[in-house]
């Protein structure tokens, strides 16, 4: 079997896409051969424009329903193979949509959200993200895990403090993940998870995301796609096999103005952070090149089951554990 012919065929999942949506971005999604994606509808939005961003979200997936199909379980991800078609995921950077308000959980799950991150870099009523000292989990946040629990929504910790992080991990029932996360073992930064985080959270059930953003990438905006794959390559030596994924960390098709509201708090406060120039390894500089990554990993020296875990079965054994169905 030929590398493409081992992309086509597998599941691919990406755990994290914060892309511009519009027809263009599917279009590309279905040449990269993307089965399922967890794309990001909230970040530093409240209750009522979250609700706003899904039901422009839902508008551009029924014009682009060919393209594109809604996903509630691992079940829509195998229709979605099987029809030829992306399945997207609707998921939050932030707890903040949920606001003070813990029966807004069931009433995003009902309205698609499947996936959802504590906090985005700062603090939240729910804890701390990676950019302030970390406070730990709050009790209100001991309470929305519960809640996320009950109804079948993964918690999501990549942009999350250490302690809030771990603190979470043993509050949750079920298995938590670093959608999107790097190893601070090959390149130091406040975003990246140290061996001893990645092991923890292994260990207790979760599962690691690995993202390709290079300013978290050793190599940087030299990157290339085989940057990437080591990076994989060095977080799988420390979890297995069975507990990592793909989550690209895709901002494609946006500029300036979306990279201003994502690294000032809330999206207008005080900056975080300066990524520089962004730009994808080469390689993998769209969503359309996704089966070089799979092939990259092949070269690596990866076996195909272990390709085929990686590229997207094993996100789709741990969603099923959180979503129950």
């Amino acid at each position: 079997m030929t590398p493409q012919d081992l992309h086509d065929d597998a599941i691919v999942i990406d755990g994290l896409i914060i892309a511009k949506w519009n027809r263009e971005l599917f279009e590309d999604m279905r040449r990269g051969r993307l089965t399922a994606a967890n794309c990001t509808v909230s970040v530093w939005e409240g209750f009522q424009a979250t609700v706003n961003n899904i039901v422009a979200s839902n508008q551009l997936m029924a014009e682009c329903s060919d393209l594109v199909r809604p996903v509630r379980t691992t079940a829509d991800i195998t229709r979605a193979k099987e029809e030829g078609k992306t399945g997207i995921i609707y998921g939050f950077q932030n707890a903040h949509a949920f606001e003070d308000q813990i029966g807004y959980v069931e009433v995003f799950k009902q309205l698609g959200v499947g996936i959802v991150q504590m906090c985005y870099n700062t603090q939240n009523l729910v804890g701390t993200g990676c950019y302030e000292r970390d406070g730990g989990l709050s009790g209100f946040g001991r309470e929305i895990v519960a809640e996320m629990n009950r109804v079948g929504i993964m918690c999501d910790l990549s942009h999350v403090g250490a302690k809030t992080s771990e603190e979470v991990i043993l509050e949750s029932k079920k298995p938590v993940c670093y959608s999107h996360c790097l190893p601070s073992g090959l390149k130091e930064h406040p975003r990246n998870k140290s061996d001893e985080e990645l092991r923890f959270i292994a260990e207790h059930g979760g599962f690691v995301g690995v993202t390709m953003f290079t300013p978290f990438l050793r190599a940087g905006i030299d990157a290339t796609v085989d940057d990437y794959v080591e990076a994989i390559e060095y977080v799988m030596n420390i979890v297995g096999e069975d507990a990592i994924g793909i989550g690209t960390d895709f901002t494609q098709g946006h500029g300036k103005d979306f990279f201003e509201w994502l690294t000032h708090d809330k999206g207008y406060a005080r900056r975080l952070t300066n990524f520089g120039k962004i730009v994808n390894p080469e390689g993998i500089r769209t969503i359309g090149e996704f089966p070089n990554l799979t092939e990259a990993l092949l070269r690596r020296g990866f076996s195909e089951t272990q390709v085929r875990k990686i590229m997207g079965e094993n996100w789709v054994r741990i969603l099923k554990e959180v979503w129950g169905s």
